[in-house]
């Protein structure tokens, strides 16, 4: 069996002239669920069109379970590549029985077989089989996407392919069916690409996530990894929130930066790459990395607290530096009382491992 189910080799896809994927290359591991994320118009939905054969690339390979089904001069048809396919509406064919819709995937069937088959899947994604008889109008937006689910499985594809399939249910419904995904992905080993504009979602049911920005995957990597360690000022003001701070780096050696904030603090910050003396740079730090205190010292600016909301255990500060700058800070609620307001003291904490980049070469 091998390693890899999907492998992505320089991906490239233009439309009218115009690209839309530069270089992508992406590679799944069977049994995962990787999300891909980015704003509108970033090439998530034309990345799945080509992987599911709806569209043929202009540049690079699409190999799936071993086999070529995509390159510029050749494609595999959409049927014969072993993938499943979700779309946001759930695509479900309004003039068919709800088993009818799920036996359109099943071919050289008996009746009875067909039958058997509709009913296992239609338990596999939590419906009951009565549900077989009705027609898709008479379903809830859930219940009607686990029918495109259990049509989408009824051909045993290597790998799913979900687009928003949940963007369109309400809040509780989509909890639902993230739960659903992680079910079934665990029960049959599936292996799925998810693309949704929920980071939330992308974050909870994927083991990896794409993060693309105009065309391009800037990070794909586990998401704690995506979290804690962006590789780029885009993702990290794209995943989750983040507080972007303007400075100047002073010096760098042995792993540390010292940066001169434009908030009116000098710091040293842990980094990964030197960072030449003088060059302009953006420091990230998550709200939950930043620390108020009621007294000045190094490493400490000045804010001002202008808002302290209560997020259950947690109260959530909306400060102002001395240069205009707007920063979330997130610690825990001591006591009934959030309401502080007025001047203090921000810093990092002792274990925070903010981000640095270089404002010349990010995007």
């Amino acid at each position: 069996m091998t390693s890899t189910i999907l492998e992505v080799k320089g991906l490239a896809k233009s439309f009218h002239g115009h690209p839309v994927l530069h270089d992508i290359d992406l590679n799944l591991q069977p049994g995962t669920t990787t999300a891909v994320v980015g704003s509108s118009g970033c090439g998530k939905t034309t990345l799945l069109r080509l992987i599911a054969g709806f569209e043929t690339p202009d540049a690079g390979t699409i190999t799936l379970a071993g086999r070529q089904v995509a390159s510029p001069e050749s494609a595999v048809t959409p049927h014969r590549r072993g993938v499943g396919y979700v779309a946001q509406d759930g695509a479900l064919f309004p003039h068919l029985t709800v088993g009818q819709n799920i036996a359109y995937g099943l071919r050289g069937l008996s009746r009875s077989d067909v039958d058997a088959s509709v009913g296992e899947l239609l338990e596999t994604v939590s419906l009951e089989t009565s549900f077989a008889s009705r027609r898709p109008h008479q379903l809830s937006g859930g219940q009607q996407q686990r029918v495109a689910l259990a049509r989408a499985l009824a051909r045993h594809p290597v790998l799913m392919l979900l687009d928003e399939p949940f963007s369109a249910l309400d809040k509780g419904l989509r909890l639902d069916m993230q739960i659903e995904i992680k079910r079934l992905q665990r029960q049959l080993g599936l292996t799925a690409i998810l693309v949704t504009h929920d980071q939330d979602e992308a974050m909870s049911v994927a083991d990896r996530i794409a993060v693309m920005n105009h065309g391009r995957v800037e990070q794909f990597d586990t998401p704690i990894a995506v979290y804690d360690r962006p590789a780029t000022l885009f993702v990290s003001g794209f995943i989750g929130t983040t507080n972007l701070l303007r400075g100047r780096a002073l010096e760098s050696a042995n792993g540390a930066t010292l940066v001169d904030l434009e908030a009116g603090a000098t710091l040293t910050v842990s980094t990964d790459r030197a960072f030449a003396a003088g060059a302009a740079v953006m420091l990230s730090a998550r709200p939950e990395q930043l620390r108020l205190h009621a007294e000045p010292a190094a490493g400490r600016w000045r804010v001002h607290r202008r808002l302290a909301v209560p997020l259950g255990p947690n109260t959530m500060h909306d400060l102002e530096t001395r240069d205009g700058v707007t920063l979330k800070l997130v610690e825990p609620r001591l006591g009934p009382s959030v309401e502080r307001t007025g001047d203090a003291w921000c810093g990092l904490r002792p274990d925070a491992r903010p981000r640095l980049f270089d404002v010349a070469t990010s995007t």
